[in-house]
């Protein structure tokens, strides 16, 4: 990373100097997955998708070399914990949405309501906690791009999935 700073010292800010430093950012932090069959296609589209959300967000918030080089590793983290948070949310809802359509006893569906709303809750806390976070490393208005750039982007992506776009490589749904 020190390499790519000396690089970029002197140079101003532009559209090729963020384009640049996305796609350094995109090489230094997308890992090869080596895997056969539908297992490497499918890896292959999430990394791709990745790759473009890296490469927009870096481009929507107006990232530094300097800004880039301490926001990722701390937004990476928040992603994976967003993740696990997200997984949570969703095996809660199967589980609720299963005992409903088994007709289970009162008394387990409201123990599953409750871990549902329990795992919700716990979502939104961590919300919180790395919008705390992300302001360490960056401005407000940048962590405000930020949030704005992630809604563009998912919008952005579902338009294409409904034009029967996606990412190059994107395995075909239809």
């Amino acid at each position: 990373m020190k390499q790519i700073r000396k690089i970029f010292e002197g140079m101003k800010t532009s559209g090729i100097l963020r384009t640049i430093t996305a796609l350094a950012v995109v090489l230094m932090t997308v890992p090869s997955f080596a895997q056969d069959g539908k297992g490497k296609r499918d890896e292959s589209w999430k990394e791709k998708m990745r790759s473009e959300k890296i490469a927009f967000l870096t481009n929507e918030i107006s990232l530094t070399p300097e800004e880039a080089q301490l926001f990722w590793p701390v937004y990476n983290q928040c992603q994976e914990q967003r993740d696990k948070c997200h997984f949570g949310v969703m095996k809660a809802y199967r589980e609720l949405s299963q005992a409903v359509r088994d007709g289970k006893p009162e008394t387990e569906l409201n123990s599953l309501l409750e871990a549902y709303v329990n795992a919700q809750s716990a979502e939104m806390s961590l919300d919180k906690s790395q919008l705390d976070d992300l302001k360490k490393v960056l401005p407000t208005e940048k962590v405000a791009r930020l949030y704005l750039a992630e809604e563009k982007f998912r919008r952005e992506q579902i338009h294409r999935l409904h034009q029967g776009g996606g990412p190059k490589g994107a395995p075909d749904k239809r």
